[in-house]
């Protein structure tokens, strides 16, 4: 596989990003949606900011207020015996390993523009969708774009104290909003909205963590009205020891070729390595998988992507598909964003296909 990485990549890193706040430090603008708009490719990025901690044995966990519409700040001290402080990105309660009683940053959404077929960006002064309500207190994330018709539908990672689902706006000129609530309720994220009705319905890609049983792998549901959403079905399941092994979820918006819908996914060891591949879906039934990739089409190697706040990581984000170039924006090392460029025939060539 022929794999172009911009010479300019890192694309966007946080150090590109003003602040929202005077005293927030931004540390990540990674895993952004990414579609078209006029003659601009448009990334919307997952903004990271924490707030600044003058005393190094203080660290500070923000919280947006609902009744207020004001940011929290708590402070930790760093010896306090109730807490684990040893993923920089979570405060948890010790012996608590799998949740989290804080983050240590918030997290919103802010739009960097192309118009040069995205190898330099320019970022918007201020966020483009911000915490909102009850179900977005610790932030907003890793948002898609799924353009139908005239209207962009931008559905993001919603984190709160009661989980993480996935809920949505929409817009027709990147300015105004309307806010549509939560499509999928927790433990659910990675959604992915095709661009088009088939036959007669809406389809979604999405990504359930079950908690007793079940692995965290791909569904796939349909949808009258893009807002409601039933008739769910396992879609693709982890593979040990495969680079897909430890769990996965939807990358791009999938999109249509001739031999059917094409999805770039992510899928991570257990070890947490994160890298790209793709997977076939019938063009009239996209419930049935078609071909899939026994090995990366692209995996962490380039400095951006192997070191950063979380290392080794390729999270495939957006595709722009021009003639057989696929342009992949893709988050790097959770910490900036990147593309590269495959040939549409390369990837299509490269899927092994299923019996």
């Amino acid at each position: 596989m022929n794999v172009y990485r911009y010479e300019e990549n890192p694309l966007v890193t946080p150090a590109d990003v003003k602040p929202h706040r005077e005293d927030f430090e931004v540390i990540g603008a990674f895993n952004a949606g990414v579609t078209t708009f006029n003659d601009e490719i448009i990334m919307l990025l997952r903004v990271a900011e924490r707030p600044i901690s003058e005393d190094p044995a203080i660290v500070k966990a923000p919280i947006y207020n609902p009744k207020t519409n004001e940011l929290e700040i708590i402070e930790f001290r760093l010896d306090n015996p109730a807490y684990d402080f040893s993923d920089p990105r979570v405060i948890r309660k010790n012996g608590d390993k799998q949740g989290f009683e804080y983050l240590t940053s918030l997290a919103y959404l802010r739009i960097a523009r192309s118009n040069d077929g995205g190898h330099h960006f320019t970022i918007d002064e201020h966020p483009f969708v911000y915490p909102s309500n009850e179900l977005e207190t610790f932030g907003v994330e890793d948002p898609r774009i799924t353009k139908i018709d005239d209207t962009y539908y931008i559905y993001f990672s919603a984190v709160s104290s009661f989980g993480v689902g996935e809920s949505m706006v929409s817009t027709k000129d990147l300015v105004t909003t309307e806010h549509h609530g939560m499509i999928f309720a927790p433990e659910n994220k990675d959604v992915l909205i095709f661009p088009e009705k088939i036959n007669g319905k809406y389809y979604a890609i999405h990504r359930p963590v079950p908690k007793s049983i079940g692995e965290p792998e791909m569904w796939i549901a349909e949808s009258t009205n893009l807002l409601h959403w039933g008739n769910h079905k396992h879609l693709l399941g982890l593979r040990p020891g495969m680079w897909d092994s430890g769990r996965m979820g939807g990358g791009a918006v999938p999109f249509k070729t001739e031999k059917g819908w094409l999805e770039l996914y992510h899928g991570a060891t257990t070890d947490h390595r994160y890298c790209m591949g793709a997977v076939l879906l019938d063009l009239e039934d996209p419930t049935k998988v078609l071909a899939r990739s026994d090995k990366p089409i692209i995996e962490p190697e380039a400095d951006y992507e192997v070191e950063g706040f979380f290392g080794n990581v390729v999270f495939s984000c957006g595709a722009v598909v021009e003639g057989d170039v696929v342009k992949m924006f893709y988050g790097v090392a959770d910490t900036s964003m990147a593309c590269a460029e495959f040939s549409l025939q390369e990837i299509l060539d490269s899927l092994t296909y299923i019996n």
